[in-house]
């Protein structure tokens, strides 16, 4: 069968679902992306539970203005006697169709597979969505055909902004030409939806159906009833076993849709195949585990144009971040450089470093258009490090002298002289930036003008990373340039004497996490400090490093990653959940984040000398994660957050860029050797 075909190359995830509670399985999700930002998603037995949920929802400016266009399908097989569903839908806590008890199997490769059996036929149902086209594929395979019955398809669209809902009222329209069918949304950002699907015969019925409930959003605090529209059905006669194709496409109205109408099953799936295919060229992964991550390390891989260019970017996350400087560049290693596509991270960086103005990355760029936002502290840090990283790995010192040398020194001068935000280097040599009204860190959660993690003036990781890059640059310059790695070198030393007197919290054994201006330290216990050890280049001496590590993995580290606080704090979360205010209250206050266990497992095995002892402990601390991977939220994927708190629920956006990147980065730390 066709969807076997396309197993060969990807390591399958199944899930049996007959006999398992409705409620758990609704909690487990698929995703789909390509390279423009567009994605396939939604729950294992097809019935939407977000906003974000959907069919296909595409780009219209790669990655940014993502609209959700196929919201989700009405299925149905009707004979004389008999009529059974495969739909799923919520109404107000309601289920209804019960397609799902119908449902056998889920499976996820190259696509997305649901296996049915009913009394009338067996049904396969295959999703795909092309590599480098807001185009998906549904692919119905009926076999066991035990009597003849009539197959119905009614898509449901919501044109509407991913991050909006959509209600009746508004003026949806279609048009149908005898093969395709157009739905055009309410205005024209929204652009068109194409439909094709012969060789069913479609019957024009407008409707709209109301009230579509999404539990997540209601559990998130957010609006939670949808309306959907329905331009008519498709119906087709079935007698014997065989196959119909849903093809669905989105595209601005001025755009042509031609290449809809010559698509091709087994050439899309070639074409999905070969972009696999090549993930494990350059650095073959080593087993099964490592292939499941690179293949979702490949998920946040995207395009955006800038200048009438296409440049590689990363996707801190799905389904509703867009490229974030600070994510990108701590994912770099991860995605691109130990999966072999040094030329990806080339390019990414080559994007960034375009984007550099008075010395500062972009934190993130607009959902909506090209504007870059510097508003971050440490995104540029950050930036610098991965820079290095990348030389370290490819030895390009072309690229690296020609390209990102130039940016490197505007950053590093910039940061020491003075730049937005008022980040620059204190008498003292430690960078210091922003007031009571920003939030310059990754702790950067403010709701109704309340910021839960005040950390301006000295935070402890751009501190540590300043320290790092200037040692970095020192080790650069050295038989190259005298004068240069002299000037850095100094500095470094400057910074390294510094950072001991102002960060290093004698009474707690480990290092403070900031000072606050005008110089008052924050003692709190937050994982940050781990950056300070992990870090090519540790301002701190080796039992200072012991010491920090030993702290962290007392009071931070559970199954999933690092706390954000420690629970003996009284400021301590145990949940994150309920409205924007709660959460963001316990966003950086207990919550855990799955891509601080890159950083703590790096510097775990440093202070133990990587040895064997150390990496099989270490291994230990990937287990929950890896199991997470193929079993929780979004399988092949790995979530941004969890709570502080056991069982640790996942939460925040289900497929995280810099999570997926530092569980690879640091298994394959524990498996050298």
């Amino acid at each position: 069968m066709l969807t076997y075909k396309a197993a060969h190359e990807a390591e399958t995830i199944s899930v049996s679902i007959q006999d398992k509670p409705l409620n758990r399985l609704l909690e487990k999700e698929w995703l789909l992306t390509n390279s423009r930002g567009g994605f396939s998603t939604s729950s294992i037995v097809n019935c939407n539970t977000r906003r974000y949920h959907g069919l296909l929802v595409g780009s219209h400016l790669p990655p940014a203005n993502r609209i959700v266009a196929l919201s989700n399908c009405l299925e149905s097989m009707t004979a004389k006697d008999r009529q059974f569903s495969i739909s799923n839908f919520e109404f107000d806590c309601n289920i209804h169709p019960n397609g799902y008890s119908h449902l056998l199997e889920f499976r996820k490769d190259v696509g997305i597979h649901f296996e049915y059996e009913t009394a009338l036929a067996n049904l396969t149902k295959s999703i795909f969505l092309l590599p480098d086209s807001d185009i998906v594929a549904i692919v119905y395979e009926f076999s066991k055909v035990c009597q003849p019955f009539e197959f119905a398809l009614r898509p449901f669209s919501a044109m509407r902004d991913f991050h909006s809902l959509g209600h009746s009222g508004r003026n949806l329209s279609s048009v149908w030409n005898e093969s395709e069918l157009s739905v055009r949304g309410d205005s024209p950002e929204m652009g068109q939806l194409i439909l094709r699907c012969e060789p069913m015969q479609f019957e024009q019925s407008p409707e709209w159906w109301h009230r579509f409930f999404y539990r997540i959003e209601r559990q998130r605090g957010q609006d939670c009833f949808e309306d959907l529209w329905s331009p008519g059905c498709y119906k087709q006669q079935i007698g014997a076993p065989g196959r119909i194709v849903l093809w669905a496409g989105v595209f601005k109205n001025d755009e042509p849709h031609d290449i809809l109408s010559k698509m091709e099953l087994e050439a899309a799936m070639d074409a999905i195949r070969l972009h696999q295919k090549g993930l494990f060229k350059q650095r073959p992964p080593q087993d099964s585990v490592e292939k499941k991550l690179y293949v979702a390390a490949d998920q946040f891989l995207i395009e955006r144009t800038i200048d009438n260019e296409k440049t590689p970017t990363i996707l801190a996350g799905f389904p509703w971040f867009l490229d974030w400087g600070r994510d990108t560049f701590i994912s770099l290693e991860g995605l691109c450089l130990n999966t072999g596509r040094s030329d990806v991270a080339w390019g990414v960086l080559k994007t960034f470093a375009k984007a550099v103005s008075e010395g500062m990355i972009p934190n993130r760029f607009d959902d909506y258009g090209q504007c870059p936002h510097y508003n971050s502290i440490d995104a540029s840090l950050w930036f610098v490090h991965a820079a290095f990283r990348y030389l370290r790995q490819t030895k390009n010192i072309s690229h690296f002298s020609h390209k990102l040398l130039p940016a490197i020194k505007w950053v590093m001068d910039s940061y020491r002289k003075g730049t937005r935000f008022d980040i620059h280097a204190d008498t003292d040599a430690l960078i210091t930036g922003g007031d009571v009204d920003t939030q310059l860190t990754w702790m950067d959660a403010r709701f109704d003008g309340i910021s839960f993690t005040p950390r301006y003036g000295k935070a402890v990781e751009v501190n540590a990373l300043w320290y790092s890059n200037l040692c970095e640059l020192t080790d650069y310059y050295r038989g190259k340039n005298d004068q240069a790695a002299n000037f850095y070198g100094l500095l470094a030393e400057q910074v390294r004497h510094s950072f001991q007197e102002q960060f290093w919290n004698d009474d707690q054994g480990c290092l403070n996490d900031c000072i606050l201006l005008p110089g008052k330290p924050d003692s709190s216990i937050r994982p940050n400090q781990i950056f300070a050890v992990s870090l090519p280049h540790s301002p701190l001496s080796a039992v200072q490093q012991k010491a920090v590590v030993e702290v962290v993995e007392r009071e931070l580290l559970t199954p999933y990653g690092l706390r954000t606080l420690s629970p003996s704090d009284p400021r301590y979360k145990e949940r994150c959940i309920g409205p924007q205010s709660q959460r963001d209250a316990a966003y950086h206050q207990g919550t855990v984040w799955a891509f601080l266990i890159g950083a703590f497992v790096e510097a775990y095995l440093k202070v133990h000398r990587f040895d064997p002892t150390a990496k099989r402990r270490c291994r230990s601390f990937l287990a929950k994660l890896l199991d997470h991977l193929d079993n929780e939220t979004c399988l092949g994927n790995i979530s941004e957050i969890f709570d502080g708190a056991p069982p640790h629920h996942p939460r925040g956006t289900f497929a995280q860029a810099w999570s997926v990147a530092e569980v690879l980065r640091a298994r394959q730390m524990c498996q050298k050797g």
